[in-house]
């Protein structure tokens, strides 16, 4: 945590500097292919005009997982993942099925603790309801359902998620020290909203479901309310603030090019706990996701499927997964027809329809850049 919170700091002061200055400085195979492909500048040029139009921060990685080519927009910066998180906790999942330590038809019980706000229809299950991991698992990546997610990372173990996303990343020769501390989602609120108070650290999911009602501008007095504080002993001056301040921390936060790595490892393989089976089943779920129609996926068009995970947060969002193209037999031995691991994360405007407009205009700078290989 401390070497990560050390790069951390000095990667912030990277996000000042402008894309063409990013130092590739790594040395995995594909960085070492050439990246003077025409279709780099064509897309540099189209996602810096949807950056200027979006009025925040875009970052893209994608990378051919046939070729090695990999193309970053300001993708050694940290970002705020979100939800794409919810990947390796799947991942852990799978591993603990194939090594016969767990069962998707295994039932856990919710409890009253495991409520967190968010999408998703565990909420809608009383307490004391077994729910299977096969459930959990297909609500917490295709409708992003926190409260699945936080079940099963009960089920399997923080520390365990930790070290399958560290191992995801090392499987293609990437760095996991560019991946912060993944947490439980009820985490990340008690570390927001700590950040006005430390006495909002022992809050409930119940409690943050309740604080969810009110809009983000009068959240400071409710939660002071809630505390039987007042308003002037917080630590910061609203939501922005403590959510800027909470993301400094480091937790669930990366670089967009770590997590490519990590997603790459579905596609390559390279590690003996998860075989190909495991790993077909995570992204055939990750196919149906529900809540990303109008992100990467609207962008790329339907010549494309895209197994993938979203995330939003507050004026954060970010779409992540493997695209395959649809080609004839013939076209099939073309290294340039992928697949790819692509990553996207934006920064900025408070509305979620902005952002996702933002992505679905980075899926079409791709698709017709010649990013995603031709027709």
């Amino acid at each position: 945590m401390r070497q990560f919170k050390c790069w951390l700091a000095a990667a912030l002061v990277g996000v000042l500097l402008p894309a063409s200055a990013t130092v590739w400085a790594n040395t995995n195979w594909y960085y070492e292919v050439d990246k003077q492909s025409p279709w780099q500048g064509d897309l540099d040029a189209r996602i810096s005009a949807i950056e200027d139009v979006f009025g925040g921060a875009l970052g893209v990685y994608v990378q051919n997982l046939a070729t090695g080519e990999a193309y970053a927009w300001q993708a050694d910066a940290p970002w705020y993942l979100a939800s794409l998180i919810k990947v390796p906790v799947a991942a852990q999942v799978l591993a603990e099925r194939q090594a016969g330590t767990l069962s998707l038809d295994e039932r856990l019980i919710l409890a009253r603790s495991d409520f967190v706000d968010g999408a998703g229809p565990v909420n809608w299950h009383d307490p004391g309801t077994p729910i299977s991991v096969r459930y959990l698992l297909e609500q917490m990546l295709t409708v992003s359902d926190n409260t699945a997610t936080d079940m099963l990372i009960d089920r399997v173990g923080l520390n365990a998620v930790n070290a399958r996303a560290r191992r995801m990343i090392a499987a293609s020769n990437g760095q996991p020290e560019h991946l912060g501390p993944i947490s439980k989602l009820v985490d990340v609120r008690q570390g927001v909203y700590g950040q006005w108070h430390p006495g909002a650290r022992q809050l409930s999911g119940l409690d943050f479901i309740a604080l969810r009602q009110y809009g983000v501008n009068q959240r400071s007095a409710a939660l002071a309310r809630v505390l039987d504080v007042s308003e002037e002993s917080f630590g910061q001056p609203d939501y922005d603030h403590a959510f800027d301040a909470y993301e400094a921390t480091g937790e669930n936060v990366g670089t967009l090019r770590a997590y490519g790595d990590l997603l790459a490892s579905l596609h390559r393989g390279g590690m003996e706990d998860m075989n190909a089976e495991q790993r077909q089943t995570l992204l055939g779920i990750m196919q149906r996701t529900q809540s990303g129609e109008h992100r990467l996926k609207r962008g790329m068009g339907r010549a494309f499927t895209f197994a993938h995970k979203t995330g939003t947060q507050h004026r954060r969002s970010c779409d992540a997964g493997i695209a395959s193209r649809e080609v004839l037999a013939s076209q099939e031995s073309r290294a340039g027809n992928g697949p790819w691991v692509v990553v996207a994360c934006t920064r900025g405007p408070l509305s979620v329809q902005a952002h996702e407009r933002a992505l679905a205009k980075v899926g079409e700078a791709l698709r017709y850049s010649g990013a995603l290989g031709h027709d």
